[in-house]
């Protein structure tokens, strides 16, 4: 009976998905995809069979805790743009205490990894690729919490979807051709050089499309996290302390072990010690008020509080009158946030090393009126820098000497390119996966993981894909005190679930991929349903521009004052203004995301779900 009630809501999804999308307004955006609608619970990711994983968990009576979590274990197996050793980042809506949690499964920098290391080998960042690119694993960790904290089944109920893609599942175009181009690094690493390429010596050594793809090393590390789960609910552990139990295995017993000897013989700096000693953290949002709606984000260790920010000063603007993406609302909406991104690019950092940002100034509503009066209504202004938000909380700058010379050391100004190449706009825009869900109890959760991107360094004969986020610290404070790293900090992430509450019910919970943009599509997405009455699905697909007048989170960490990405249906006249507003433009065929989005029709008792027509991105309702 049950698979026969997830067949009926898979062929009633796609019935949805192949209709005829209608709005509810009147707004001219016409869209490829329909809304997907949603009574009793909602699934969407970053690939279908993940979505249906999601679909599979609901089916079998799990919440949208579950349900997430089983997208999120299937997002990781089938190399999402992300892998097991990669990060999980999260936002919980509890129905329960109707608050807003935050999850910080980020890993941290293991031992031995600081900027004397890394200068000493020439380098000017943390590399992009390899062994001592990762930081310590986190996902496990963060699934494996939010499961035991707010879930209501089983880890082995939860990773069974994951487990059967482990043992073969067939592997689509894009992860495919992704691994045949990073083929010569992936070869470097004994470990994924086994996993990933099936047929060496031949033309095409990676996988084809549409072949079965089997990963047995990770099957048995999720095998392994199952037993001792069911070993301890044998010995009479409640389901929460049996879940905690596979979590010690994978942080303190023989999984960690292999982990860390297989990164060191690859040249990694992980440590059993470091894996043992890091910790999930559950933390407050942060958050802010536009128009009455209430805005969460996590901590200044994401990106995510720059689109608070930029929220603040824009609400100081009439944007609906301005037009959506008339040139007027281009170039306000481009400077505000330039304003919060160069904040972002000297204040934010691991809260917990250091002396404290000033979180309270950046996101006060005064601060926000203060900044937005260096926005010119006739031209862009390619030396914004960040401001000083400390007379805002009543103290004085410690960094007042770096702030004043920030952005005119001859490092930043080598660092900032007129015309991007196409490295540049790659790293830029870098993907990663998203997950979204809720159910009719009224838990809401938005995650945006991610890390152990192909190619991946493996640890081992673990199946664990690295994570190469530690390239995100600096080694200069002069580029940015709070984020020089340190063993054991985490560095400044881009990655950055987002949600909404309005009149204290959920309103929106939103999130997508892809480096520096997500916050600023992320805070255009939520405009366009706020400010210019779109439904999500419109919004999802609504063509947005991006901002390059930021300092990248990758690579080089190069900014393009100046830089603009627009749509390349934006007409003619639109171009010429903002040529002449002092604007280098780049063009991109689609620029709306992906964004994958829940909103919560309060009137009618549903869900609407969104999902852009940019990428694999799938959603599944009932």
């Amino acid at each position: 009976m049950k698979i026969k009630q997830l067949i009926l809501g898979v062929i009633v999804a796609g019935i949805s998905f192949l209709a005829t999308g209608q709005s509810f307004n009147n707004f001219p955006v016409a869209t490829q995809k329909p809304p997907l609608h949603g009574k009793h619970w909602m699934a969407i990711t970053g690939k279908p069979l993940a979505a249906t994983a999601g679909a599979m968990i609901f089916t079998k009576g799990g919440n949208a805790i579950d349900a997430s979590c089983a997208m999120l274990a299937a997002t990781c197996t089938m190399w999402d743009v992300l892998s097991w050793g990669g990060e999980t980042q999260a936002l919980i809506y509890n129905p329960k205490t109707k608050k807003v949690i935050a999850i910080n499964a980020l890993g941290v920098a293991p031992t031995g990894a600081t900027a004397d290391f890394f200068k000493g080998k020439g380098m000017n960042y943390p590399p992009e690729f390899g062994p001592l690119a990762a930081v310590t694993p986190g996902t496990p960790g963060g699934l494996m919490t939010m499961l035991a904290e707010y879930g209501t089944m089983s880890l082995k109920e939860v990773l069974a979807p994951a487990m059967q893609l482990a043992s073969g599942y067939p592997i689509e175009a894009q992860t495919a051709n992704a691994i045949e181009r990073g083929k010569d690094r992936i070869k470097e690493w004994p470990y994924s050089k086994k996993v990933f390429l099936p047929h060496l010596g031949e033309k095409r050594e990676a996988p084809d499309a549409g072949e079965i793809f089997v990963q047995k090393d990770l099957l048995t590390t999720l095998q392994k996290l199952v037993d001792t789960e069911q070993q301890a609910l044998k010995k009479g552990k409640s389901r929460k302390d049996a879940i905690y139990a596979a979590y010690d295995r994978f942080y303190k017993g023989d999984i960690a072990k292999e982990i860390a000897r297989g990164t060191q013989e690859q040249g990694g700096l992980i440590t059993e010690q470091d894996l043992a000693n890091w910790k999930v953290k559950i933390e407050e949002p942060t958050m802010t008020t536009y128009r009455g709606i209430d805005v969460y984000k996590l901590q200044q260790w994401t990106q995510g509080p720059a689109m608070l920010q930029t929220l603040n000063i824009l609400e100081n603007f009439d944007l609906k009158s301005m037009g959506y993406n008339s040139t007027k609302y281009i170039h306000t909406v481009y400077q505000a946030m330039n304003l919060a991104f160069a904040d972002r690019d000297f204040y934010y950092g691991d809260p917990a090393f250091g002396t404290p940002a000033p979180m309270n100034g950046l996101l006060s509503k005064e601060y926000a009126r203060e900044r937005m009066k260096l926005i010119s209504p006739e031209k862009n202004d390619p030396k914004i820098g960040p401001g000083d938000p400390y007379p805002f909380e009543g103290k004085k700058n410690p960094h007042l000497n770096i702030l004043q010379k920030w952005g005119n050391s001859q490092s930043a100004i080598q660092r900032n390119t007129l015309h991007p190449d196409q490295k540049f706009l790659e790293e830029f825009t870098a993907g990663t996966t998203s997950v979204e869900a809720t159910d009719e109890e009224g838990w809401v959760v938005s995650i945006t993981p991610s890390g152990g991107w192909v190619p991946a360094c493996i640890a081992g004969n673990t199946g664990v894909g690295l994570s190469q986020r530690m390239q995100s610290f600096v080694l200069d404070a002069n580029e940015n005190p709070f984020n020089v790293v340190e063993p054991g900090k985490r560095p400044r992430v881009t990655l950055t679930p987002s949600m909404a509450l309005k009149d204290g019910k959920p309103f929106l919970s939103f999130a997508k991929q892809a480096g520096d943009e997500q916050d600023q599509l992320l805070l255009q997405f939520f405009l366009n349903m706020v400010e210019f009455n779109m439904t999500v699905q419109e919004a999802c697909e609504a063509p947005s521009f991006k901002t390059l007048q930021m300092f990248s989170s990758f690579g080089a960490h190069e900014k393009s004052a100046g830089g603009l990405i627009l749509n390349d249906q934006m007409p003619p006249w639109t171009r010429k203004e903002l040529s002449r507003m002092g604007y280098h433009l780049n063009y991109q065929e689609r620029t709306s995301g992906p964004i994958n989005a829940i909103f919560f029709d309060w009137q009618h008792g549903s869900f609407w779900g969104g999902s852009s027509n940019h990428g694999e991105d799938y959603g599944i309702g009932w």
